[in-house]
């Protein structure tokens, strides 16, 4: 029996589900500029190497306070040549509600490495508060942010990796299982 109607990598579909449309992406007006760049079959392959590469990139991304994060990962993600829908739907886990603790949790991983004491006061981690206060704390916030994007980057590839591969191990050895009880009712 081969492998018919069924698909091993069933989180392939899960993710599928997901992910952007390929068209959306390929006319969204800040994606455009890369032009047929877009068309590698490898931008929207899903495979663990593809999978995995794009949740570096997206993880890594979405830790960086910057404006344009969806242009920063597709500049990533099409030389890297990992699945550009995944890297670019990925950086919106920094959205307007969790950019506040998110960026304020960068800020104190940045203070601790700089060793230097947290900005008094209160600080307003929302755009207009951050503008003002942005000269006293980007250091930190910067380095914080940076430390932060390269941990969830790696543990993000490192997750997918291996819970793709835990996945395929897992569907090898059901079709194995299936193809002994076969082998069992044959012989009956």
């Amino acid at each position: 029996m081969g492998y018919g109607n069924q698909n091993p990598f069933v989180p392939k579909h899960l993710i599928k589900r997901f992910a952007p449309d390929h068209d959306l992406i390929r006319n969204h007006k800040h994606l455009r500029m890369f032009g047929n760049l877009l068309h590698d079959p490898n931008l929207w392959h899903m495979n663990r190497r593809s999978v995995s590469g794009a949740f570096a990139v997206g993880l890594f991304w979405a830790f960086i306070p910057m404006p344009f994060q969806m242009i920063a990962a597709a500049s990533t993600a099409i030389p890297a040549r990992v699945n550009l829908p995944i890297s670019v739907a990925l950086v919106w886990i920094t959205n307007p509600l969790t950019i506040p603790p998110l960026f304020y949790f960068n800020y104190l991983v940045g203070v601790w490495f700089l060793g230097a004491p947290p900005e008094g006061g209160h600080l307003h981690w929302d755009m207009e508060g951050l503008m003002e206060v942005m000269e006293h704390i980007w250091q930190p916030l910067y380095l914080g942010s940076l430390v932060n994007a390269l941990v969830a980057s790696l543990t993000g590839y490192l997750i997918i990796r291996g819970l793709w591969r835990l996945h395929v191990i897992s569907y090898l050895k059901r079709r194995q299982l299936q193809r002994r009880q076969r082998e069992v009712n044959r012989g009956r």
